[in-house]
């Protein structure tokens, strides 16, 4: 028994998962009808649900069902909220045009015309995503399924990884999820990211992305990083793997077949000198209550990897500051490092689950000074513009003006990073583009830079 798979299964620490093994089955869109606790919502509601998923993608698991959801609080139910598709997802009037086409014929041409007619105002890659991240190799040749916003770091589409074990109902990628191969974003060619790798030594970072790499089977994920312990990639320090399997899908590290060959990966790649962060998306405390998500937790930081915790204000969800702070104690408690409040992007759902930035920093200040210093890792509320992350500081009173203060975390130009600015207060503003810069100035400082060399990314 190699030495990997001897501390994987107990002899120097994480013992082997206690958990019985679980069988993956996935529902869609096609499925409602063999949920069974759906039976108990009224049909109305039920039906409401299913208008709402032909336009936003829906995918939940026996896990997510058995195990997250409080089903005596539904449709109130946090989690119930953070996967099932609700009526307010949707514009009223858009809403009520696909009620009426679907019940005069669910599998008809004008359904899905005007479902796809939907989807096109619905902002399906905010920030830039595609027209302004993708990068290209020396030869000009576009690499889709790679972005490079900031200079020290890559994001990686693998294309074995463009779903989820259950979409999130707010998913910020939604347009990953609907079968339209034109709003895809995803590569299987491991030797063009390697060769942009070797070309871009400023690359210290290279994250992958999806959907989640965690559906992948172990031998793909391998294919792409064990490369990575060349030494012509002694550049590439860190690699981040963003995941919701934590959540949505703990038997990922526990019983899967190939659950000892991944966390024997991990741990190569971290005794190898890389320095591997787990990018884990959390949006309620209860996702870390169960026994099979805590085990999974254990496993994973027994691989020398580190897990770092992420994910949106919401509102219906999070939107308290008790939640957040309870969150974060309890990461903290499990050796999770609290990284990130986000602001829910403008994109899919957006009205439904949006806090306006005045209130998501007022929430997070309440939650923020309930934790200890272990827990004050976690920056917000931060917004993934176009220009970079953008975080709202304080509110502010300067010369007598009120106004909202704002810096970068992280920028297109690394030298806006940790520069403050000022917007003009705005209580209901929900995004950076609906802001405008206070004390009088036309524009922000970095806006005419923006247009120069990203044109029309403001």
């Amino acid at each position: 028994m190699s030495a990997t798979l001897t501390l994987l299964r107990g002899n120097q620490g994480v013992r082997k998962p206690t958990v019985r093994p679980k069988s993956y089955r996935a529902y869609t869109q096609r499925d409602f009808d063999q949920i069974a606790p759906l039976s108990r919502l009224p049909a109305e509601r039920r039906f409401a649900m299913q208008v709402v998923a032909n336009v936003l993608p829906f995918r939940v698991n026996d896990y997510v069902i058995d195990e997250l959801i409080d089903w005596d609080r539904v449709p109130e139910d946090p989690l119930f909220q953070l996967t099932f598709p609700q009526p307010g997802m949707l514009a009223p009037a858009h809403f009520a045009r696909l009620a009426k086409l679907m019940r005069l014929d669910p599998a008809g041409e004008d359904l899905a015309t005007a479902a796809r007619q939907i989807r096109e105002r619905l902002n399906p890659h905010p920030a830039g995503q595609i027209e302004h991240n993708t990068p290209c190799l020396a030869d000009g040749q576009p690499l889709f399924g790679l972005q490079h916003k900031y200079r020290e770091t890559l994001l990686f589409f693998p294309s074995q990884g463009q779903t989820c074990h259950a979409y999130c109902s707010f998913c910020f990628r939604w347009a990953q999820f609907i079968g339209d191969k034109a709003l895809r974003i995803a590569s299987h060619e491991a030797e063009r990211l390697h060769a942009y790798l070797r070309q871009h030594h400023q690359i210290s970072d290279l994250l992958l992305t999806g959907g989640d790499p965690m559906v992948m089977k172990a031998s793909h994920l391998a294919g792409y990083l064990e490369p990575l312990l060349r030494p012509e990639f002694a550049h590439v320090q860190t690699i981040r793997i963003g995941t919701k399997a934590i959540s949505f899908w703990p038997y990922r590290f526990l019983t899967d077949p190939d659950s000892d060959a991944l966390l024997a990966l991990f741990e190569r790649l971290t005794t190898a000198g890389k320095h591997l962060a787990i990018m884990a998306h959390f949006n309620h405390w209860r996702e870390l209550e169960t026994l099979a998500a805590r085990q999974a937790v254990a496993r994973l930081r027994a691989t020398g990897a580190e897990i770092r915790s992420q994910g949106p204000l919401l509102a219906r969800i999070n939107d308290d500051p008790d939640i957040w702070a309870r969150l974060w104690r309890t990461q903290i408690r499990l050796g999770i490092i609290p990284y990130y409040m986000f602001i829910e992007r403008d994109t899919g759902a957006h009205r439904y689950f949006k806090v306006p930035l005045a209130r998501a920093h007022a929430l997070y200040r309440q939650a923020i000074r309930q934790v200890s210093g272990l827990g004050r890792t976690a920056r917000g509320p931060s917004m993934s513009a176009n220009p970079g992350k953008i975080e709202v500081q304080g509110i502010a009173r300067v010369n007598g003006e009120k106004v909202m203060v704002l810096r970068f975390l992280q920028g297109r130009n690394p030298d806006w990073v940790n520069r403050p600015f000022f917007a003009r207060y705005d209580e209901d503003a929900t995004w950076l583009d609906q802001l405008e810069p206070a004390f009088g100035e036309k524009r922000f400082f970095f806006q005419d830079e923006l247009d120069a060399r990203w044109p029309g990314a403001a």
